[in-house]
């Protein structure tokens, strides 16, 4: 694939050095040690003087006594006012002399951003310009923060520090793509440099600048500081330098590690818009160089590429080389050749939701999750109250819901990620075993089921399978090799990727927590929202991630249905700001206490599932400036701690933005700046609303009334009701009343009569396509099978088709045609629910029929690779339920008359099929206790402790067998 290029401007309006001088280090000035001294002195005068003329003047603020209530009865006279001028004072000079310690702290220390004293702007701008001017002078400034300001510019000037230059890195997705990471504290100036640095344009190989490290003299020691101060105009912007060098070699063979810690002679690669006589731009044209120097410089330019993902740096992706196209294969047919066929997509959607239907990871993820939440109803519903039973059937969806559930049949991919969560574990796993950290990745490509890792910087040799890409920062494994992995017992090493969309046969995964720094989306507020909806689904519910924490501002307070362990909501940017803080916070000194330096490295050790999950933050509404200036700062260091914030902005332009993202209303994504054009992957207002509503009506929590009671399709269980064609499906699939077809096709229209019969609310033609060819199938293949299907069932004596469609378009079957599960659901509906209420032996007649029909578990002798689209269904979990409780209600029946053995027997047969339903065990061991046999009794209690493994017996059974046979335990330890 040829690789996009953005374009970038190569011109600059800062002047270009062409005739090098000599190096130079700028001295300490008079003038400087003046400031110095003045400000020390002021210093002293508001850290020391203020509060001693108070002491001596006004007193001690606070009063001898505490005595509330008389001092509400004395009079309010000027004594009274000026006591609480006297005391406002004191709470000035408190909180100015917190923000001199803050800035102090901050400054010696060398840890990055200052923290913030409440209420304290101006205060805080005061102290860190004196605090400044006194260090400044001698070798603690190479460590000073980047918070410092020029006296006399405004608070708000003081508070938007300045952009990343803009420099061109080679890439594989695009040969120019600028930096877009700075200083902690610079990050929120760029919407005021944003002009300058489009302006200066992206660094041409040509004009690169580099800076040498000079030699201390006297207490002077050289520092970034001071080299950003002279050459960029700002001594804030130290980290940019500070960025473009760090983890390189230097010439004496160590490494920039910390913004402090510099040494003499080392190279420095400065931003593209600097500028100064102190500069070199063209080593072999540098009169005042020796020729070492020269070399020196040649071979520490070379190491440039490192910056293509160097940690902090900026978040850079590239398109990986696909791989040739396998030729195009025939077209499946429906006598079953789709398993080595080459994907034959389906041209047509029937009206389904187009945005699910292209979108495999996320419709997988949130279908995997319908499922689960689905079965903890039916399970909830089955032993919440095990005298009083709410029924088993979960709601039919409808309208919109139906649409989009079955866009999701039709659109999920669950072979896809489970291939993926595979791939990473096992990746993590051979790194483990090879005492090798996991690596930086930004993002993640699925290409025709190939994966690409595209790493921040180059990580040596992958594991085998994996292979390098077209370079080092790219690596690869092939869909076969993925196959090789089985489930690894390790935590998932990535969890914060999530789909963007896709690029010809390319889908795009964003690692959201390893960005450093922020990822803005501009656009439309609708079309924001649509990304921010289909983002947050697929990370509520994706298949690869273990645990996470997703919070939604300014969006998606009706999301949390979809898992409301994840997703939380908060109110507003002050909720979010003030919880950011304190996990940040709380986040560093746990990797502090732990001796990591990221989540990465932590992951996947000891502590894998106490502290390393990571938190995304999704804020869909546009901040403040001052808001802005915040996120930024914490966003600094958030790839670090596994923190990763998606911030929507209606102008593009937001502070601290690693990438930034675009959303048009043609539903393209675009980032220029990294030569990336998407089909995004996208969750429109109407599906987001049809999504919910499934998840809410299969809540567990949702209401007494749980699922329904009524099956969806009743039988006529008279004589008169016998069926023109009944399939047997629990157990053995049978089918009677029809002759077996070809038996090329017989396979094929066999499975598709079982969907059918399990939908009897009707099955939509995509879904029945997608389930028997998942790999996709053209229209005529899938149109062929249907109209062979319907002549196979043929037609009722009145001629009506026993395969029809409904209003919607969805295949519906005769009520003619049945099988054993309707049967079986009718039997128990009417002994319980209808005439066997009234009557004892028709309730005992349809409990016994019932439970003659259970002949093993739901299509026992499936062919392997069929019926795959079990998966999605629930039928497994309610078959299981419902032979039990017709076990149970057919051993209350003989139970009733002391028939002991009879209930028994019936609660054998129940087992026969839900074995690991403790209802039935419990009941079995009351009627075993009746029959008046302890050692029968003692048997059966040993049978089942030997059942329960390690697990031990659930607690009711305990408490029962206490009852029962007081002696268990005593007998299970002399056994044991």
């Amino acid at each position: 694939m040829p690789r996009r290029r953005s374009p970038s401007s190569s011109s600059s309006t800062a002047p270009r050095n062409r005739t090098p001088q000599p190096v130079r280090v700028r001295r300490r000035t008079f003038g400087d040690f003046v400031k110095a001294f003045l400000a020390f002195v002021a210093l002293l005068a508001l850290l020391a003087g203020v509060p001693f003329a108070l002491a001596v003047t006004a007193g001690w603020p606070f009063p001898e006594t505490f005595e509330p209530m008389e001092w509400l009865k004395q009079d309010i006279s000027v004594g009274t006012f000026l006591s609480i001028l006297t005391f406002v004072v004191w709470l000035a000079w408190a909180q100015f002399t917190a923000c001199v310690l803050v800035e102090m702290k901050a400054a010696l220390s060398g840890v990055g951003v200052p923290g913030r004293v409440p209420g304290a702007g101006p205060s805080q701008l005061l102290a860190r310009q004196l605090v400044a001017a006194v260090l400044l002078v001698g070798a603690t400034a190479a460590s000073f923060t980047p918070g410092l300001s020029q006296l006399g510019q405004s608070l708000d000037g003081n508070q938007r520090p300045t952009v990343a230059a803009a420099q061109q890195t080679p890439g594989l997705f695009a040969q120019q793509q600028e930096q877009a990471s700075g200083a902690a504290a610079a990050l929120a100036e760029q919407a005021s440099h944003a002009e300058a640095a489009a302006s200066t344009g992206a660094k041409q190989q040509g004009d690169t600048k580099f800076y040498r490290i000079q030699p201390p003299e006297g207490r002077h020691h050289d520092s970034l500081w001071e080299i950003s101060e002279r050459h960029l105009g700002d001594g804030r912007r130290y980290k940019e330098i500070f960025e473009l060098n760090k983890d390189r070699t230097q010439p004496d063979g160590s490494k920039l590690s910390e913004a402090s810690l510099i040494r003499p002679g080392w190279i420095m690669e400065m931003p593209g818009d600097a500028r100064g006589g102190e500069l070199v731009e063209m080593p072999d044209e540098a009169p005042g160089l020796t020729p070492e120097v020269r070399q020196q410089i040649r071979d520490y330019d070379r190491t440039g590429d490192h910056a293509q993902g160097g940690g902090g740096g900026a978040a850079e992706v590239s398109v990986p080389d696909q791989r040739p196209a396998p030729a195009p294969a025939p077209a499946p047919d429906e006598a079953g050749g789709q398993e080595h066929a080459a994907p034959a997509r389906e041209t047509s959607s029937f009206g389904l939701p187009e945005a699910l239907l292209a979108a495999p990871l996320l419709a997988a993820g949130l279908l995997g999750a319908l499922g689960h939440r689905r079965r903890q109803a039916l399970w909830q519903s089955a032993f919440a109250g095990i005298g009083g039973r709410r029924g088993m059937e979960p709601p039919t969806p409808t309208g919109d819901a139906q649409d989009v559930q079955d866009a999701l049949l039709v659109g999920a991919d669950p072979e896809g990620v489970r291939l993926l969560d595979r791939s990473l574990r096992g990746l993590a796993a051979s790194l483990a075993a090879e005492s090798r950290p996991l690596p930086t990745v930004y993002a993640a490509w699925l290409t025709r089921g190939d994966l690409h890792l595209q790493l921040a910087q180059p990580s040596g040799k992958p594991p085998a399978p994996w292979q390098l890409g077209q370079d080092e920062t790219l690596w690869m494994l092939a869909k076969d090799d993925a196959g090789r992995y089985e489930d690894a017992d390790t935590a998932a090493p990535f969890p914060g990727l999530v789909s963007l969309g896709t690029m010809d046969d390319s889908r795009l995964l964003l690692n959201l927590e390893a960005v450093p720094g922020i990822v803005s989306l501009s656009g439309s507020e609708a079309d924001r929202a649509a990304v921010f909806a289909s983002v947050a689904a697929e990370l509520a519910t994706n298949g690869w991630s273990d645990r996470m924490t997703i919070t939604l501002v300014g969006f998606g307070e009706d999301l949390t249905p979809l898992a409301p362990s994840r997703l939380r909501h908060l109110d507003g940017i002050e909720a979010l700001i003030e919880t950011m803080e304190a996990e940040t916070r709380q986040r560093r000194g746990a990797l502090g206490a732990a001796g990591h330096d990221s989540v990465l490295t932590g992951r996947t050790g000891p502590a894998q599932h106490t502290r390393w999950a990571p938190h995304l933050v999704l804020l869909a509404a546009e901040p403040s400036a001052e808001d802005a200036v915040t996120l930024a700062e914490l966003a600094a260091d958030a790839s670090r701690l596994g923190i990763g914030y998606l911030v929507g902005t209606g102008d593009g332009e937001l502070p601290g933005a690693a990438w930034e993202m675009e959303i048009t209303g043609e539903g393209r994504l675009l980032a220029p700046l990294l030569g990336i054009e998407l089909d995004a992957q996208l969750l429109p207002a109407a599906q987001q609303r049809a999504v919910v509503e499934l998840f809410v009506e299969a809540d567990p929590e949702r209401g007494p009334d749980g699922p329904g009671d009524t099956p969806p399709f009743l039988v006529d269980i008279s004589e008169q009701g016998r069926p023109a064609v009944y399939a047997r499906l629990v157990g053995p699939y049978e089918i009677i009343g029809l002759d077996t077809p070809d038996g090329e096709r017989s396979a094929l229209l066999h499975e598709a009569l079982a969907l059918l019969l399990l939908h009897r609310e009707g099955v939509h033609p995509r879904v029945l396509s997608s389930a028997l060819w998942p790999r996709g199938v053209t229209d005529d293949v899938r149109e062929a099978l249907i109209e062979r299907l319907r002549a196979w069932l043929g037609a009722d004596p009145d001629g009506t088709p026993r395969l029809g469609t409904d209003s919607t378009g969805r295949l519906t079957l005769a009520k003619s045609v049945v099988s054993d599960l309707d049967v079986l659901r009718s039997l128990y509906h009417e002994a319980t629910q209808g005439r066997g209420v009234d009557s004892r032996a028709v309730r005992g007649r349809l409990l016994t029929d019932a439970l003659v029909l259970v002949r093993g578990p739901l299509l026992a002798d499936r062919p392997e690779g069929r019926y795959r689209w079990l998966g999605h269904e629930i039928v497994d979990a309610q078959l299981p339920l419902l032979v039990a409780d017709t076990g149970l209600a057919l051993s209350e029946f003989h139970m009733e008359k002391d028939r002991a053995e009879k209930a028994i027997e019936a609660l054998n047969a129940a087992l026969r099929t839900a074995s690991s339903d403790e209802r039935l065990w419990n009941e079995l061991l009351r009627a075993t206790h009746a029959l008046g046999d302890p050692a029968r009794l003692t048997a059966l209690a040993a049978d089942l402790l030997g059942r329960s493994g390690a697990r031990g017996l659930p607690p009711r059974t305990e408490a029962l067998l206490d009852e029962l046979l007081p002696a268990w335990r005593d007998d299970a330890a002399l056994a044991g």
